[in-house]
């Protein structure tokens, strides 16, 4: 099936994500948020994607945004499901960090990590191409950040997590992507991302000759 990187239903997404990031900036930064989605679509445009991952990817934020608020698979199904058709929802939904559990419970930010990798290892090919390509764009955002800054710790002070956290987790994700036996394309680029991530906590050898 010959892809496309443009379509109403691309544009209209994307139209979509932007209404609802609208004035929302990156934390720390004045880079509108909404410039995720459209920077994930890219990245699955560039790997021939089919239009409903493409899709899943722009919408994915505002699915996550919205499990965060608490609403309901119903609600979801309103906003989202109705305008843009239940493939993409369910794909988005499936790689969405998620706040409660199955039984409305509350998790913590541990379980939260470990509940998300769990449902990424039963998961459907096109969510993990979206888990790919976010992960692609975050990690690949947090690098470009660290070099235009001469303090690195306000760059890893955005995050619950702190550096190592944060560092440790894009290498959790990659290693639950490989061994649930998704070797597409793109996953060569995500290490790339991850083994620059990693060695931002290597200590800096002094170039100056004793």
């Amino acid at each position: 099936m010959m892809v496309h990187g443009y379509s109403d239903r691309i544009n209209h997404a994307l139209a979509f994500a932007a209404k609802h990031n609208d004035r929302e900036v990156r934390k720390g930064m004045r880079l509108p948020y909404g410039t995720r989605s459209a920077n994930v679509a890219i990245i699955l445009t560039k790997y021939g994607q089919d239009e409903d991952t493409i899709v899943a990817g722009i919408l994915h934020d505002v699915v996550e945004d919205g499990l965060r608020d608490r609403l309901s698979r119903e609600m979801l199904e309103q906003r989202i499901g109705d305008k843009f058709g239940p493939g993409p929802l369910d794909t988005a939904v499936t790689v969405a960090v998620r706040i409660l559990d199955d039984d409305g419970v509350e998790l913590s930010l541990e379980e939260r990590k470990d509940d998300f990798l769990a449902r990424l290892a039963q998961a459907p090919e096109q969510a993990r191409w979206v888990c790919a390509a976010d992960a692609i764009h975050t990690g690949s955002t947090i690098l470009a950040d660290l070099n235009r800054t001469i303090d690195p710790e306000s760059v890893w002070g955005r995050f619950q997590w702190g550096k190592t956290g944060i560092i440790r987790w894009y290498r959790r994700v990659y290693e639950r992507l490989r061994d649930a036996g998704f070797t597409a394309p793109i996953m060569a680029e995500l290490v790339q991302v991850v083994e620059a991530l990693e060695r931002q906590e290597q200590p800096h050898m002094s170039s100056t000759r004793i």
